[in-house]
């Protein structure tokens, strides 16, 4: 044993362990009588996964998403042919081709309105993308809702569907993490 050479006692011993943090003070509770049945610890709920808010997108496809928002703002209204003039034609803003020979709004007179042509179109990768990024897919089951992309898909509840499945879709959307276009119930982060 004098073969080896004596090491320092500090060198061999483990850290000393960090001092304890102070504890929080806690409200004082009425204490039960021991005699109360005891109710069984109720199972803490499962997390929910966070919707995201914006659909998972390359750079390209995001410079595209801001392109077509500024085309959308200096995009004109189609007003229909003689929308002015009676209310049934107007009313739903549903768009038809003026067709009529003496037409003044198909021989593009500028006191007319401008007629629907491909140059207003908006970029083919973002087109029928939500404003937020994501691809809208109906659902009306749990089985179609848990086929859906949380990354690049949003789910839009059928219109078809009762408030009970409603309800059921819309807890089961908020457990995988998708984000749903159209909930009737609202979350705190979506308030």
């Amino acid at each position: 044993m004098a073969d080896e050479p004596e090491t320092p006692p500090s060198a061999t011993a483990e850290p000393p362990a960090p001092a304890p943090t102070p504890a929080r003070r806690r409200r004082r509770t009425t204490a039960k009588p021991d005699d109360a049945p005891k109710t069984p610890a109720k199972k803490a709920p499962e997390p929910e996964a966070r919707a995201p808010r914006r659909g998972t997108l390359s750079p390209e496809r995001r410079r595209l998403l801001d392109l077509r928002r500024v085309m959308d703002q200096g995009r004109p209204i189609f007003g229909r042919q003689a929308a002015n003039r009676y209310w049934r034609i107007g009313r739903d803003g549903a768009w038809r081709r003026p067709r009529g020979l003496q037409s003044k709004q198909r021989r593009h007179y500028g006191y007319r309105a401008e007629i629907v042509s491909i140059g207003y179109r908006s970029p083919a990768l973002v087109r029928g993308l939500t404003p937020s990024g994501f691809r809208p897919v109906i659902v009306r089951t749990t089985e179609e809702l848990e086929r859906v992309d949380p990354a690049t898909e949003a789910a839009i509840v059928a219109r078809t569907v009762g408030t009970r499945r409603r309800l059921t879709l819309e807890e089961t959307a908020r457990r995988l993490g998708i984000h749903l276009l159209n909930p009737i119930v609202k979350s705190e982060r979506e308030a």
